[in-house]
């Protein structure tokens, strides 16, 4: 039930477990809960499930739009309607005995949260985070503004030289960049010299050398395959005089070689294999000759490459020079309408002066509202209003607290204060921590916490509800005494409120606050229904 109730409204495991884990291991599917209560006139339902996945919230029957992500949609949940999120469940609705972590075992921050929630004062934290936000943007704006300032003077700063530059501009300037152009026109006419020389070479030098290229790589080519053929034939050569050396017989008709038919065949051969030699000698001669040519002409066309390269770069100067020339004409040209040009400039700084007062006073006027925005901030912050409310409160905390310390028979005196740390006092004169109890008297204080939260949010109207679970509270290390003294504070409670205890002490049954009494057992590893019993009306099975 407790894993239904806080997979229904928060979409997680109340224990430790993964949200996987909550999937029926036997079909492994359709875990779908659903979860219906009130709130003043409004009924609700929420319906979640897992393979396939959902998540719907119906008011009144009607379903609330999910126009937005899931994400959202489960912040409107707890923010708008159960105003709870699923740490304060685990403080004011459920209390456990696993997974469940006590108010006085939380962080300060873990802590502040739960309080806030009680207290409905997560406003001024959403209203900080606006704020925040608000001075971020504040913030950029005023670096956007310096940046703008910054750009303005500098285009000021450029503007005055430019005055400067054009009052100072005199015949002698024009002088020197007259002198400027004479210069690129002397190096215009060295480059056209040098390339007409590059040009002259090649149109002697290599006016054939690729006709003459191809024709000895084809001379050459034919020279290596004779010398391959030759090689070849030398091959054979030897082949056959090695036959006529080492057979007497002819394999194929096996009659004996006459030994003068031998002699003859050997000499026969041993001349052609010298004349063979003589011609690969001469070939490979000619092929020396050939490589020596081909590299002659190669380097030729080397550097009749580079030439070509040289001509190309030089035309390519000369073009950026006679641009350069144009451009040093016309900057001659426009010093005539100096005078023109300086009233417009001053005209332009005035404009500028007159962007740079508007810009400067936006930023004094977006300085003031960062102040505001950062004292706004301060009062906000955690130091701030909250904790001028939680101090107003926090003795209300202290007081019910020690009320029901009493109740549950621990008399001990308990103080929290504004930052959420406590003094507890034995005998009103010893002073201890949480920690320094044993375990039966940390779970009175934590009962005692969990029983004040649900008074002080009942009190606010923040988070008030009228479910309480105790799993298995009774069974852990609480004694007797502190039972007794729970037991009277649920009789109270029990009046407007949905009670239930889940134990393994069978003495509890017997007990006269619980209204009814449902024993579950395993059955081939399901949670079944044993039997159930009202306390003083009929037994069912």
């Amino acid at each position: 039930m407790i894993e239904a109730i806080s997979f229904s409204l928060f979409g997680k495991p109340y224990r430790n477990i993964s949200k996987p884990q909550l999937v029926n291991t036997v079909n492994n599917k359709d875990t779908v809960v659903e979860l219906e209560f009130r709130i003043g006139k409004n009924h609700y339902r929420v319906k979640r499930g897992i393979k396939p996945n959902l998540f719907e919230i119906y008011q009144n029957n009607k379903m609330i739009s999910q126009s937005s992500n899931v994400r959202d949609y489960q912040k409107h949940l707890e923010s708008n309607i159960l105003k709870l999120n699923h740490k304060s469940f685990h403080q004011i609705v459920v209390l456990g005995s696993s997974s469940f972590v006590p108010f006085m075992e939380l962080p300060k921050a873990a802590r502040r949260e739960v309080i806030e929630d009680l207290l409905d004062i997560q406003i001024f934290s959403k209203m900080n985070i606006v704020v925040k936000e608000k001075i971020s943007n504040l913030k950029q704006k005023i670096k956007d503004i310096e940046a703008s300032l910054e750009i303005i003077r500098e285009k000021n700063k450029l503007q005055k030289k430019f005055i400067v530059d054009l009052t100072e501009m005199n015949n002698e300037y024009i002088e020197q960049r007259k002198t400027m152009i004479e210069k690129n026109t002397e190096e215009i006419l060295m480059l056209q010299s040098e390339n007409d020389s590059n040009q002259e070479w090649i149109s002697k030098k290599s006016k054939s050398v690729y006709q003459d290229i191809e024709e000895y790589t084809n001379k050459r080519n034919d020279a290596d395959s004779n010398r391959k053929s030759l090689l070849s034939r030398i091959k054979s050569v030897v082949k056959n005089a090695k036959f006529y050396d080492v057979n007497d017989f002819c394999p194929t008709c096996t009659q004996p070689i006459a030994e003068e038919v031998k002699k003859e065949k050997i000499g026969q051969l041993k001349t052609e294999a010298t004349e063979v030699q003589s011609e690969l000698k001469k070939t490979e001669n000619n092929l020396k000759d050939f490589d020596g040519m081909l590299s002659q002409l190669k380097e030729l066309s080397e550097e009749t490459r580079f030439r070509n390269q040289k001509i190309s770069a030089n035309n390519a100067s000369i073009k950026q020079l006679n641009k350069q020339n144009v451009s040093i004409e016309n900057e001659i040209n426009d010093i005539t309408s100096v005078r023109s040009d300086i009233d417009r400039a001053h005209e332009e700084m005035a404009d500028l002066n007159e962007q740079y007062n508007q810009t400067l006073t936006m930023k004094d006027e977006t300085i003031e509202s960062l102040n505001y925005s950062e004292a706004m901030s301060e009062m906000l912050k955690d130091k701030g209003i909250k904790t001028k409310i939680i101090s107003e409160y926090i003795p209300v905390m202290n007081s019910m607290v020690n009320k029901y310390l009493q109740m549950l028979d621990f008399f001990v005196s308990f103080h929290l204060d504004e930052n959420f740390e406590e003094k507890i006092k034995s005998r009103h004169r010893d002073e201890f921590s949480y920690g320094s109890f044993s375990e039966g008297e940390k779970q009175r204080i934590n009962l005692a916490l969990m029983m004040t939260w649900r008074q002080i949010a009942k009190l606010k109207n923040s988070a008030a509800t009228n479910l309480l679970i105790m799993d298995e509270v009774m069974d852990s290390s609480i004694d007797i005494e502190g039972i007794d003294g729970l037991q009277e504070i649920l009789s109270v409670m029990k009046e407007d409120s949905n009670i239930f205890i889940i134990s393994h002490r069978n003495e509890l049954k017997d007990k006269s606050i619980f209204d009814s009494t449902i024993t579950f057992k395993k059955d081939q590893n399901f949670s079944c229904i044993e039997r159930s019993y009202h306390t003083g009306g009929l037994e069912s099975t």
